[in-house]
């Protein structure tokens, strides 16, 4: 048996009410009858591609969305049956499921802990009424604190908590409170974004009229953000992310590592060596043949994953392996790139040890800058061409 392992990601589309910054592939309001009928189809999908991988383990699982816990607490049982019953699962595996404040309960909570999910990400974004009802989020603040407590009755002892900066009337202030609602629960990470415009959403439809904070408090938070994480013991191991020992998300860092792993469900993609796979977004035609759904890209080129490797390792607090890249490319990344990195070196953005070059925590929030001078540099100019970060 081939000793590599693989992940596998799920993407359950449903959601209660389509968040008003969302530009994630979900539908809102939908029957129990849909619901059971992507459920048997997302197992179809996972008998059919499962017998192409017997050669590989399984240590990270993720249920993404949407919500998993809108699908009942029968449906999660069987989807997790289905996918010990086709894969060689490690016995100490990560499995996530992410869920809203609101749809968690007992019978939920004890389908997932007792069918394998040891991890729980929950959407908690601000600890304001006003701020959630601003994003459309269709829990309330004092939501939060009986999930945590009835998720760690069932057995949950790894948390995240989802934590927005930047949101519409958002103060320092309110951040900070936010910030303490979410660490007085204990969590074992914190995932915290920045607000995102995308096109497509209700938000992108009001951008110029929406009460953004200015860059000034937004770099208040984020310092804020930094110090009280740091002073709490936590560890700032990825762009967006912090974890107390030894809670670092497993799955996530297979996608910034380029790991393998594998994608289920409407929209899902998966990446296993050079070949990527994915779905189109429309749950009716996943639903009647999700085999069919299923479509492979043309294979990466040697500098797609190049540039790839580049992009992601950078987001990480280890950043590039110099063993590693040397040996997968034919050349050191500092000394191909070496002109490009100086002046970010210089200014502080960037770091060396004698084997990683990774990003400080000021490189951390300006790496869109530091990735552009890179990429835009001579150097890059193997990389592939009509890809312009």
């Amino acid at each position: 048996m081939c000793s590599e392992t693989i992940g596998i990601y799920l993407h359950i589309p449903f959601c209660l009410q389509k968040c008003r910054y969302c530009d994630f592939c979900s539908y809102p309001g939908r029957d129990a009858a849909e619901k059971e009928a992507f459920t048997e189809a997302l197992c179809r999908e996972i008998r059919h591609v499962a017998p192409l991988y017997r050669d590989r383990t399984v240590d990270t699982l993720f249920f993404g969305g949407g919500t998993p816990t809108l699908l009942s607490s029968d449906e999660l049982r069987r989807i997790c049956a289905c996918l010990r019953d086709c894969f060689s699962i490690l016995p100490d595996a990560e499995w996530t499921c992410e869920a809203n404040p609101a749809t968690l309960d007992d019978t939920r909570c004890h389908a997932l802990r007792t069918n394998g999910v040891n991890r729980l990400s929950i959407g908690m974004q601000s600890a304001s009424d006003a701020e959630l009802a601003c994003l459309g989020r269709v829990h309330r603040a004092s939501d939060l604190p009986p999930a945590v407590a009835l998720a760690r009755k069932h057995g949950f002892t790894n948390i995240n908590l989802d934590l927005m900066m930047g949101i519409p009337c958002q103060t320092l202030a309110s951040f900070s409170d936010s910030l303490d609602a979410a660490l007085s629960l204990a969590p074992a990470h914190l995932s915290v974004y920045s607000l995102q415009i995308e096109p497509g959403t209700p938000f992108f439809a009001q951008k110029d009229a929406l009460p953004l904070p200015d860059e000034d408090t937004e770099e208040a938070m984020y310092a804020l953000l930094l110090a009280r994480l740091h002073a709490e013991g936590f560890r700032h191991y990825e762009i967006s992310n912090f974890a107390k020992e030894p809670a670092l998300c497993r799955h996530n860092l297979r996608y910034w590592l380029r790991k393998d792993y594998l994608g289920f469900g409407p929209a899902a993609h998966g990446c296993v060596g050079n070949r990527r796979f994915y779905h189109s977004a429309d749950l009716s035609s996943y639903i009647r043949d999700p085999v069919a759904s299923r479509r492979e890209d043309p294979p990466l080129l040697p500098g797609e994953i190049e540039y790839e490797t580049i992009l992601l390792a950078l987001r990480t607090d280890r950043g590039i392996d110099e063993i590693a890249f040397s040996e997968a490319f034919g050349h050191g990344f500092r000394s191909c790139y070496a002109a490009a990195l100086a002046p970010f070196r210089d200014a502080g953005l960037l770091c060396c040890s004698e084997r990683y070059t990774a990003l400080t925590e000021r490189g951390m929030r300006l790496s869109n800058t530091v990735l552009a001078g890179i990429f835009a540099s001579d150097a890059a100019a193997h990389l592939f061409p009509a890809k312009i970060y």
